[in-house]
């Protein structure tokens, strides 16, 4: 969200469906072998806090369990941020902490117990990290200039997190290497005031995150979908090309947040050209909206100052009926054009006497899925969940510019140009480069087909990048048996 981010001291101290759409590419169309699952879900991080000062949500009038309301009304998927140490929260309210570990742990029991999947944030910050601030946390600060041992830290952080959830029947069904990480991840104070990204250290450090997640995998023998998260369509397009040429490749799916306040003038239509490009060009990947939110109404419950304010002039003037019609017209074309699923930042962050670093109660009571009295809006948009959406995700045909050939011998590149201009670069594992080339050294048959052979490399995992000019044509992961 954009708001107000030595040697690994101590390692952090610290059963479910497979969510995975596994695809098969038959000749140009990626045929799903099972149905995919359209995640539709939430950020519930602040409900723990928000009850604990008080608040007692309530359905139709009866005060119910927050984690229940939402599954009762077909929300399946539980989005929940873990930051590394937040020591600010003591000089606040009762001096509790919040999304740090122990908090983590309660808000993935209440979920699962009410039956949704988890997906587990790190935004590797004490605090929050975001577009414009991506501090790294301050037990790692000594070292944040030693990439190994700042790679090491990473490395047993993730790891060990995972491994105490894994003992105690929480491990999420996905997970996020940062958040919004547009400019990075686990900078300095000085590098967070630049406007760089230094691509060399983010692939080594994104690598050793995405390798702690998959080390964990083999050892606890749970799949776990690994997403990479960017703000913006428009920047997220770019930055993926970006991530992709550096290596970054070994992940599931990319996550998009994606606010008409913020993001203007992308309209949701052009929004969902970018989710189907980013398909097109990436078969192995999912897209998933990770942020979306819209006002129900311009009021305030409190003197906090709220931080989205600006309405779509289609969804004009925010009600309860607009918030939903948005979160409905949002998940339909995303959906349409091939995303897997589209989940809200903070409905459930209301109004409380507590306080935030900037101000008292919450900066977003008047985007969430109650009213002023914490009951659930009539026809707001928490009955978004529960509309049928299954005609959009059967419509996307999927073409990918980058397919296997039957014989599993090729990789089969087209281009809507020559050739020429175009150049592949494979990875292994890790972000190892293996192989690099022009399209024109390879085998072209009469469709002007590239045709890459994978007899030239070993055994295991790859994934292969094509770029062009001025941009990426997309990217496929393969194994060589």
């Amino acid at each position: 969200m954009r708001m107000l981010y030595l040697i690994f001291i101590a390692i952090f101290t610290i059963a479910t469906p497979d969510c995975t759409s596994q695809i098969q590419i038959e000749g140009e169309r990626a045929v799903n072998e099972e149905k995919p699952i359209i995640y539709l879900g939430a950020d519930n991080s602040y409900i723990n806090e928000m009850e604990d000062c008080g608040t007692k949500y309530k359905d139709k009038g009866r005060e119910k369990d927050p984690f229940q309301i939402f599954a009762d009304y077909k929300c399946n998927l539980t989005r929940v941020r873990l930051w590394h140490t937040p020591s600010w929260y003591d000089t606040l309210n009762q001096g509790k902490r919040y999304s740090d570990f122990e908090d983590v742990k309660r808000t993935l029991h209440r979920s699962k117990k009410a039956g949704m999947m988890n997906l587990l944030n790190y935004h590797l910050s004490d605090t929050w990290s975001d577009p414009q601030k991506q501090r790294v946390p301050a037990a790692w600060l000594p070292v944040v200039d030693n990439l190994p041992v700042l790679k090491d830290s990473l490395y047993n952080y993730i790891y060990s997190t995972l491994e105490a959830l894994g003992k105690i029947q929480l491990i999420p069904e996905m997970v996020q290497i940062g958040n919004e990480t547009n400019k990075g991840i686990l900078l300095s104070p000085l590098d967070d005031s630049l406007n760089t990204l230094d691509w060399k250290r983010n692939s080594e450090l994104f690598n050793v995150g995405i390798k702690a997640v998959r080390d964990f995998e083999k050892a606890s023998g749970q799949k776990i979908l690994i997403a990479l998260h960017m703000a913006a369509p428009e920047e997220a397009r770019e930055l993926l090309q970006g991530y992709l040429e550096h290596g970054i490749t070994d992940f599931d799916i990319i996550g998009i947040s994606y606010y008409w306040a913020w993001h203007k003038p992308t309209t949701i239509p052009e929004a969902a050209a970018i989710v189907r490009k980013m398909r097109e060009r990436n078969p192995d990947k999912q897209v998933i909206i990770f942020e979306t939110g819209y006002p129900w109404t311009l009021e305030h419950n409190d003197r906090a100052s709220n931080i989205i304010n600006e309405p779509h002039p289609d969804y004009n003037p925010p009600t309860p009926e607009m918030q939903l019609k948005w979160l409905v017209d949002l998940t339909h074309a995303s959906l349409a054009n091939g995303a897997s699923g589209v989940l809200y930042w903070e409905p459930a962050w209301v109004s409380t006497p507590c306080s935030t670093p900037w101000g008292k109660g919450s900066h977003q009571e008047h985007a969430t899925f109650f009213d002023f009295e914490n009951n659930v809006l009539n026809k707001g948009g928490m009955n978004w969940f529960g509309k049928n959406y299954s005609s959009s995700s059967t419509s996307y045909i999927h073409k990918p510019l980058i397919s296997i050939s039957k014989d599993d011998k090729f990789i089969e590149i087209q281009t809507d140009s020559n050739p020429e201009a175009y150049k592949f670069i494979i990875f292994g594992e890790n972000g190892i480069e293996k192989t690099r080339g022009n399209l024109m050294e390879l085998e072209l048959n009469e469709s002007r087909i590239s045709k890459f052979s994978k007899e030239v490399l070993g055994k295991g995992n790859y994934h292969i990048v094509v770029t062009g000019p001025d941009h990426w044509i997309g990217s496929l992961g393969f194994t060589k048996n």
